[in-house]
C-alpha cells in the first residue's frame, strides 16, 4: 500500500476502508487509528511513547492487567521506572481514590484495562480517564476484551491511547491497532520504513488490516445480539451450572461486567484437568488467560482479588460469542456435572497435620 504504482494504490484504497471502519466501531477518527501485529505491540507502544514523550518515569496500573500491561511494567522497573501496582477488591473492583491517590508529579501515564480479561470485569474507564486529565496525566486503556460486547466510544470516554486486537472480535489473529488521540504526542516502537503515517514502521500486513476492518464492521451490526441474547447464554449457563452443581463460586462483579464472561471455580477440581475433559467433548474452556496457559502459578487476576491458591487452581473461564447457540449450553450442562464429579471423587484426599 506504501508503492505508488496502480496495484499499491488498489491496496492502499482497501487499508484506508479498514481504517474507516475500525474508527467507527471505536468512535474515532481514522487519522487516529494505527495498525499494529497485535494487543500487546499496542500496548507497549503507548506506555513507551508516553515514557518517552515526557520523559518521566512514573507508570499507574493495575495488578490485573494483563500480562502484555503486567510484564512491560516489571521490565520497565528493572530499566529505573516506578510503577504503582493498584490492587482490587474481591470483585475485582478498582478504588477510584486510591488510584488519583496514586498520580505524582512524575507520573508519564495512567493504563486501566477497559475489562479484564479472565473475569470480564468492566472498570470505570470514562472516570479514571477524567482522572488522569484532571491532574494532566496521558490515560491509555487496553480494551482487547471488549469489542462487540459493550460500546467502545474513545470521545465520550477521553481516553488518549486505546489498544485493540483482532482476534477477539473474529478477525485473523496477528493484526491490532493503537488509537492515539488527536495532538497527543506519539513516537513510533518499531521503527522502520514510515508506513503508518510514520507511526509505526514495517509493511503493513495488509490481508488481516482487511479483515480487521470487515471484523469491525460485523461486531458493530451485532453489538445488541451479543448484548442480549449472548448474555442470556451465559446468564443461563451460569445458572445452570450453580443448580446442578454443588461448591462452586462465580469470580469477580456480576454487576458490572461484559456480557458475555463468566469465571466459576469449582472447588476440588483442577481447572487444567477440566479443561482437558470438557476438551473431549469438543467444549473449548480457559483456565485463566490463555497468554498464561501452561503455566504452574495460579491467575494472577484472583489472587489479587484474594482468591486462595486452591480456589484460583479450580477457576475456569466460559467465553461465548454471537456464534454459539443454545443447544451448546445444553451440551456443556449434560456433560459438565458428571466431569465435575469425577474429578472430585478421583482428587487425593489432603492430609491433615497435627499441630
Amino acid at each position: 500500500p506504501s508503492s505508488a504504482y496502480r496495484f499499491g494504490k488498489q491496496v492502499s484504497v482497501a487499508v484506508a476502508k479498514a481504517r474507516e471502519q475500525v474508527a467507527a466501531l471505536i468512535g474515532a477518527d481514522p487519522k487516529e487509528v494505527f495498525f499494529s501485529s497485535c494487543g500487546t505491540e499496542s500496548d507497549n507502544t503507548a506506555l513507551w511513547t508516553a515514557l518517552q514523550t515526557t520523559g518521566k518515569k512514573h507508570i499507574v496500573t493495575t495488578s490485573v492487567e494483563h500480562s502484555a500491561i503486567i510484564k512491560q511494567g516489571a521490565y520497565l522497573e528493572t530499566q529505573g521506572c516506578r510503577v504503582t501496582w493498584l490492587g482490587v477488591d474481591g470483585k475485582g473492583r478498582l478504588d477510584l481514590k486510591q488510584l488519583e491517590d496514586a498520580i505524582h508529579d512524575d507520573t508519564a501515564i495512567v493504563s486501566v484495562m477497559t475489562a479484564n480479561n479472565e473475569t470480564g470485569v468492566i472498570f470505570p474507564i470514562k472516570e479514571i480517564a477524567e482522572i488522569s486529565r484532571r491532574k494532566g496525566v496521558l490515560f491509555h486503556t487496553d480494551a482487547v476484551q471488549t469489542p462487540g460486547k459493550i460500546v467502545l466510544d474513545v470521545r465520550k470516554t477521553g481516553v488518549d491511547f486505546l489498544s485493540l486486537s483482532g482476534h477477539k472480535l473474529h478477525a485473523p489473529k496477528g493484526v491490532g491497532i493503537l488509537y492515539v488521540k488527536r495532538r497527543t504526542k506519539h513516537l513510533p516502537f518499531v521503527i522502520g520504513g514510515g508506513q503508518e503515517r510514520g507511526k509505526r514502521g514495517g509493511t503493513e500486513n495488509v490481508a488481516s488490516i482487511v479483515g480487521l476492518g470487515q471484523a469491525a464492521q460485523l461486531s458493530l451490526e451485532h453489538l445488541k445480539e451479543e448484548q442480549g441474547r449472548v448474555r442470556g447464554l451465559r446468564d443461563k449457563l451460569e445458572k445452570g451450572i450453580v443448580s446442578s452443581i454443588a461448591n462452586v463460586t462465580i469470580n469477580g462483579d456480576t454487576e458490572s461486567r461484559l456480557p458475555n464472561t463468566t469465571n466459576i471455580s469449582f472447588n476440588g477440581v483442577e481447572s487444567e484437568a477440566l479443561l482437558l475433559k470438557l476438551d473431549q467433548y469438543n467444549i473449548c474452556v480457559s483456565a485463566g488467560s490463555a497468554c498464561t496457559t501452561g503455566a504452574l502459578e495460579p491467575s494472577h487476576v484472583l489472587t489479587a482479588m484474594g482468591l486462595s491458591a486452591d480456589a484460583a487452581h479450580s477457576a475456569i473461564r466460559f467465553s461465548l460469542s454471537r456464534y454459539n447457540s443454545d443447544r451448546d449450553i445444553e451440551k456443556t450442562l449434560e456433560v459438565l456435572p458428571t466431569i465435575v464429579n469425577q474429578l472430585r471423587a478421583s482428587a487425593p484426599v489432603k492430609s491433615e497435620v497435627a499441630a
